[in-house]
């Protein structure tokens, strides 16, 4: 069986859902295919981001729990910046990737959950399409334009033979869990031998009494199994733990994100790259839910709009021109700082921390988003009262 669309989107993630919205709102015809049962049926992320950004893009207050103080505990450091007021945030995912479901269903976009890509329409030298087992049995859906959302494995752009498997990668486990007493206001980043050899450790609240535990590891540097040193962690009840009380996992998470900068392309003639798949995320947190929303909703109108040229890569250039300028020597920066993360002792970590301490929580708060803009680093680099932070955001502007 056959249908045709304008635009198909392929992944019912934050990226391909504001995709298949800001598309379907331009007047193409658009289907999203999504391999889970439901959208958000798996969970692959912690949720962690940034108040002013969900603001910007217009996600409701009701799908997140506020961050205000961020606390950093090291073998023998232990600091916490304080904020002001809440700036960053831990998501409801499931409730705010629906919420971006129904947008996109209301736009006009149609959704078709259990359907797997099993591999790309092709027509000379262009991507025309994709064939899925769907509910509806297996489909050959011809489009202009194939949208790749697939998120980690960028699943169409590798059998399209236009990207290859991410070599730098983080792969973490994570528990949503019922604990006795959380502070709703305050993540937890830990980090140190005993955590992760190359990665860091996690506690973002969802409230008192539901939060989100985790170990990330990076790839290849340690082959560790993130679930085994999570077991561990919470068996042994590492500090900060054992302030929580009770804890009892409720769900699983598990899932992994890139971890080596941007694709050097994006675009190719009928197809279009976003969120994972492409590399925009933060290497720092190792958080991409933000630029997936924008570039999601960046791609969509972009991509609607080149439909009238056959979806041809010149077409869709406005689309990666827009979003490298915008994050890509950011992420380039940070994979420095991330780079120099990954090599850090024990002692490293605990001397590491304390150049956090010194931050103001505005310095702070650029700095762990990757916000590294030239004229902020160099203000830093030449003007910070300590030398180890001038140091570090000197290495951010060589």
């Amino acid at each position: 069986m056959e249908e045709k669309y304008d635009v198909a989107v392929v992944g019912g993630g934050p990226a391909g859902l504001s995709a298949a919205y800001f598309a379907a709102k331009a007047g193409a015809k658009v289907l999203v295919l999504e391999k889970d049962e439901a959208i958000a049926h798996s969970v692959r992320t912690s949720g962690v981001t940034w108040i002013d950004t969900m603001d910007r893009l217009g996600i409701p207050s009701k799908y997140y729990n506020p961050i205000q103080n961020y606390r950093f505990v090291s073998p023998s450091n232990d600091i916490m910046i304080r904020g002001s007021e809440p700036r960053s945030c831990v998501l409801d995912v499931r409730g705010m990737y629906q919420h971006l479901a129904f947008l996109a269903a209301e736009a006009g976009a149609e959704i078709m959950v259990k359907s797997n890509v099993i591999n790309v329409v092709r027509e000379s030298d262009r991507v025309a399409g994709v064939k899925a087992s769907t509910p509806k049995g297996d489909l050959t859906i011809r489009s202009t334009l194939v949208i790749d959302a697939s998120g980690f494995s960028a699943s169409v752009a590798r059998k399209a033979g236009a990207a290859g498997e991410w070599k730098r990668y983080g792969v973490g486990a994570e528990y949503e869990c019922y604990c006795d007493d959380a502070d709703s206001m305050t993540w937890v980043l830990m980090v140190g031998q005993q955590y992760s050899k190359a990665g860091y450790a996690w506690i973002f609240p969802l409230s008192k009494n539901r939060v989100r535990i985790g170990v990330g590891v990076g790839r290849p540097e340690s082959s560790a199994d993130p679930l085994d040193l999570l077991n561990d962690m919470m068996e042994k009840k590492l500090k900060p733990l054992g302030a929580l009380g009770k804890v009892q996992p409720v769900e699983l998470h598990y899932g992994f994100i890139p971890n080596e900068g941007v694709r050097q392309n994006s675009i190719a003639d009928g197809l279009l790259m976003v969120g994972d798949s492409a590399g925009q995320s933060n290497p720092l947190v190792l958080e991409g839910i933000r630029y997936a929303i924008e570039f999601g909703r960046l791609a969509g109108q972009v991509g609607a709009g080149s439909v009238a040229q056959n979806a041809s890569r010149e077409s869709l250039a406005e689309y990666e021109k827009a979003w490298k300028g915008k994050i890509e020597s950011k992420i380039a920066s940070a994979l420095k700082v991330q780079t120099r993360w990954l090599g850090l002792s024990d002692e490293g970590w605990d001397k590491e921390i304390e150049i956090l301490r010194d931050m103001t929580v505005d310095e702070f708060l650029d700095f762990i988003k990757a916000d590294f803009t030239t004229g902020k680093m160099m203000k830093l680099a030449l003007h910070h009262p300590k030398l180890a932070a001038r140091q570090l955001f000197n290495m951010i502007l060589k």
